[in-house]
């Protein structure tokens, strides 16, 4: 009896359907949505689609997409052109390069037959937002559905591509539909990456299919039977199939009384019932992928062209495969494994082998990675090493750079089994290695690249300039994996390109060279460079190198104490990029940084919120993008922005850029929380990322600045003044490279580290020593525009530089400077201001100044500010708002010890005498201190005896 290939009903899957059709009524109401249907194989994630998408066919336009199995190595690309073919089938060419709008020359790229039709200037900057220009243009007519299958077999580009689309359609009806098997994603698949982004960033909602019940198998059966199944063979089924709606199918197939018993016996039960020659033809068939176009079928089947047809309407009617106008398909991948599994070695070698000629042969020949496939599968060295070359150098300039490094990792493989190796590939073993290492460290994986460079470097087969080339990538792979060694790297590449050798290679390595040593603090190391580069850049008239050389110089020469020539260095940048978006992205990721530091925020903004969108429309923003938005979350907190820059830090945090650009982005989401107020979250988050931060800080100046920074501050926000300290005592340390910009806010918090460990008598730190050398420090740079208002606060940290007084003068004097320095500053001193006025018996003043104070803090959502005010508040028994203080209510509790050292205090002793009178050490005696200060509320020894006196204090 024949059967129908599956049930005519779709079984057990109504809660899924119903999920997919609330997300499409989100669509068509114009928020863009997507979805992962994820589940193991011969679940029936196609079947549910092709149920969706035909209830939807009316209203909306479908794209689909299919991943290739081709092994190891996908085709760039695949399920990407699939749709666009599709589109332009459903829309016409001129329509569709007319929607590409400036992505137009981007099409030819993913359309290679539509490259009459397109000038060349594709980039890959351009390639994912021209894909995103043409799905948004075709969505304003209709709803947009795109359906991409096999998500498990997707190269890195597609899944490049993909991440853009989810987070750059932000508004349109665009639904997208990924599939992928759950079974085959294990431990280490790169799809695990992408997942895990897309749900960390909830872009996209995951729908999980499970098996079927009993009772849904039994529904199932009765749908394909056309009769009420009975029980021995529905429990049979079940117990086989597992609840698996394509095994149920396969099962209830079998014409035999007795059920196959494995799972290969399922796959092959329908094949195995099929004549020899139809046997054979699904055999060449399955070589071909899981569809294959009919004209390469008859290239490759060996038999006459009745025979074919022959044999293809038998599979076609025992439901193997499934056929359309111009391919033949598999109608289950699993039975096309089971298959292809099943060839012998011979046919192995034959059927691969007479397809690479077939792609090869043709008038437009095949996709080139294809071709390296069947090469690779046949076991034939000699053509798929040439082959693997050229698809190699054809997925680079498709910007595919993952795939490109598997196609020349696959060709080293196999180099001692090729006569004269280097002829075939037109270049040495290391050269092409270097070519490999470079395809890894642009696809993201540095780690990968700098042990291949190594190697490369290792053979020694090549010298002069492609050594040089060698060493520079080198030292660029040292720099994003956080190693040390880049300089010595660039000197040694510098000398093995002479004056006059290759000039345009030389002005690159100025320039890089120029660039480590403004990294690393050497700041008139780079200025000397980035001259040199400068100049050799403008005399071979090499505006984008003259660009960089120029921006290098001017970062370099404000850091080095000439800030009017710096930024007229970053201007003459500016000038020179104009025409050259790499030069110009690379300009507003230092201007826009220098701007910031500089105090100037809102130009900050502005710079680096213009090189965001434009690392955006360039596919880049999770490199360049993710620092120029670093770069404007700073200012953007400086200003007052808070929630504007947690929106921002949030989103780019989810894309997952690289790790050297993420610290940056980590360090601001600790800082971030600390000042929330939220200190545990803090502390939490520290210890996690702090490897990451210390790694890079051992070859980054500025990281090392930011690390000592946020440390300082969490441990001051513990009231640890020791730890304070240790961290940013580093500013007056004897190999300290200093960094302005960020130097003199440090130098504040440093002050107020060393001002408590006075107060609380340390003798493990020289105070006075430590105090002198501080404001050496400031004095070295007080060039720095905004530095004479940080240096207000630190006379008000430690009391001016004779230390008299109460303090309230210096505290009004840094406040007036205020508005020019951090947001969060001026909440701050308005606190320290009031704790001053309480301690100078100012109480009501004391007061006003806190309310104000928390008004401020609250303003930005800085809660740290807003529980350091209210605590003191009430420990000072100072009532705020009218309500009255805890000291008023004698409440404040402190242990019998702590009540015998505040008594000490108050007779003015020190830490030892203290220890010396209770008979504990000076660290116990010290850690009392530290605990009476917190609880009153007090930021000093003799506040806290004024306190003490002015109040009841409760044992």
């Amino acid at each position: 009896m024949h059967l129908p290939p599956s049930s005519a009903a779709l079984i057990g899957r109504d809660a899924d359907l119903r999920e997919l059709d609330a997300l499409y009524a989100q669509v068509v109401a114009g928020e863009p949505r997507a979805v992962v249907v994820a589940g193991e194989a011969g679940i029936g994630k196609s079947r549910l689609l092709a149920e969706f998408t035909a209830r939807n066919a009316d209203s909306a336009r479908i794209l689909r997409g299919q991943c290739v199995d081709l092994g190891e190595v996908a085709t760039p690309y695949a399920p990407i052109t699939a749709v666009l073919r599709e589109l332009v089938d459903q829309a016409g060419t001129e329509r569709v390069l007319e929607a590409a709008g400036p992505g137009w020359d981007t099409i030819g790229v993913l359309l290679p037959e539509l490259g009459d039709h397109v000038a060349g200037g594709a980039n890959e900057n351009r390639l994912h937002e021209g894909v995103a220009l043409l799905l948004e243009h075709f969505a304003r007519e209709r709803p947009v559905i795109v359906v991409i299958e096999d998500l498990h077999w997707a190269d890195e580009a597609t899944l490049t591509v993909l991440r853009f689309l989810l987070r750059a359609v932000a508004s349109g009806p665009i639904m997208i539909v990924l599939t992928y098997r759950s079974d085959d994603v294990h431990r280490g698949h790169p799809l695990r990456v992408f997942l895990t982004e897309i749900e960390r960033g909830r872009r996209a909602k995951r729908l999980e299919l499970r098996r079927l019940t009993r009772a849904q198998v039994r529904k199932q059966a009765q749908s394909i039977l056309g009769r009420t199944p009975d029980f021995d063979l529905v429990e049979s089924v079940f117990e086989r199939s597992e609840g698996v709606p394509f095994f149920v199918e396969e099962l209830l197939a079998s014409e035999d009384s007795i059920l196959p018993e494995t799972l290969r016996d399922v796959l092959l039960a329908r094949y195995e019932r099929l004549d020899d020659a139809t046997q054979y033809f699904l055999r060449v068939v399955s070589a071909g992928g899981q569809r294959v176009e009919h004209d390469l079928v008859e290239d490759v089947f060996d038999g006459g062209p009745e025979q074919l047809d022959a044999a293809a309407r038998a599979a076609v009617v025992a439901n193997v495969l499934m056929v359309d106008d111009s391919a033949y398909t598999f109608r289950h991948a699993l039975v096309r494994e089971a298959v292809h599994g099943d060839l012998l070695p011979g046919e192995r070698t034959r059927f691969h082998g007479r397809y690479a000629e077939a792609l090869a042969g043709r008038e437009k020949p095949g996709d080139i990675t294809e071709i390296a496939y069947h090469w690779h599968a046949a076991n034939n060295h000699a053509k798929a090493f040439p082959a693997k070359i050229a698809a190699m150098r054809s997925a680079s300039q498709a910007y595919a750079y993952a795939t490109a490094a598997q196609m020349g990792e696959r060709a080293l493989e196999i180099w001692d089994a090729i006569d004269d190796a280097e002829s075939v590939a037109g270049m040495p073993r290391s050269k092409l290695m270097g070519k490999v290492a470079a395809y890894l460290h642009t696809a993201g994986e540095p780690e990968r690249a700098l042990g291949t460079i190594t190697l490369a470097i290792a053979l020694g087969d090549v010298d002069g300039p492609d050594l040089a080339r060698h060493l520079m990538l080198k030292a660029q792979c040292l720099q994003n994996t956080a190693k040390l060694g880049a300089i010595p790297l660039l000197r040694e590449a510098l000398e093995l390109v002479p004056p006059g050798a290759n000039e345009s290679l030389r002005a690159t390595i100025l320039y890089r060279l120029a660039a480590r040593y403004m990294i690393e603090g050497a700041q008139p190391n780079a200025v000397d460079m980035a001259t040199q580069a400068l100049e050799l850049a403008q005399e071979i008239s090499d505006p984008e190198a003259a660009s960089v050389a120029s921006n290098i110089r001017g970062v370099a020469r404000a850091h080095g104490g000439d800030v009017e020539g710096g930024l007229a260095d970053l201007e003459q940048a500016k000038d020179l990029a104009e025409g050259n978006s790499d030069a110009l992205l690379r300009f507003r990721v230092n201007y826009s940084d220098m701007l910031n530091l500089l105090g100037r925020y809102d130009e900050s903004v502005a710079v680096a919120d213009e090189g965001l969108d434009r690392s955006r429309e360039l596919g880049v923003e999770r490199s360049s993008g993710a620092i120029l938005a670093s770069n404007m979350i700073d200012p953007l907190f400086a200003r007052g922005e808070w929630e504007r820059a947690n929106r921002l830090l949030d989103r780019v945090i989810a894309l997952s850029p690289p790790l050297t650009f993420r610290v940056y982005l980590l360090r601001a989401k600790v800082w971030s929380t600390l000042w929330r107020g939220d200190l545990e979250a803090a502390e939490r988050m520290f210890k996690h990322w702090s490897p990451h931060m210390v790694a890079l800080a051992e070859v980054e100046v500025q990281t090392r600045l930011q690390y000592v920074r946020l440390a300082g501050e969490l441990a001051l926000a513990q009231d640890d003044a020791a730890a304070a300290w240790g961290h940013l005592s580093h500013v007056i340390s004897a190999e300290f490279r200093s960094l302005p910009g960020h130097s003199v806010v440090i130098y504040a918090e440093a002050a107020r580290a060393l001002a408590r460990l006075r107060a609380d008598g340390s003798t493990e730190v020289d105070v006075d020593d430590a105090e002198k050398r501080l404001r050496e420090a400031i004095d070295a740079d007080s060039f720095w525009p905004n530095s004479h208002h940080w240096h207000a606060v630190v006379d008000a940290e430690l009391g001016g530089p004779t230390r008299t007084g109460d303090g309230v003068a210096e505290w009004q004097r840094a406040l007036e400077g205020a508005e020019a320095l951090l947001a969060q500053t001026r909440p701050y001193l308005l606190l320290r201001l009031g704790m001053a006025q309480h301690g100078a018996g100012q109480r009501s003043e004391a007061v006003e100044t806190l309310e104000q104070a928390i008004d401020a803090a609250n303003t930005l959502g800085a809660g740290l500010i807003t529980n350091q005010a209210r605590t003191f508040a009430q420990r000072a028994g100072l009532p705020l708002g009218g309500a009255p203080g805890r000291h008023e209510t004698g409440s404040v509790e402190l242990t019998a010890r702590e009540q015998q050292v505040l008594d000490l205090i108050a007779e003015g002793l020190t830490n030892r005498q203290i220890g010396e009178r209770l008979f504990i050490s000076v660290k116990t005696a010290s850690v009392h201190v530290s605990a009476i200060l917190r609880k009153l509320g007090a930021s000093s020894r003799t506040e806290a005896a004024m306190i003490a006196e002015r109040s009841t204090i409760r044992v």
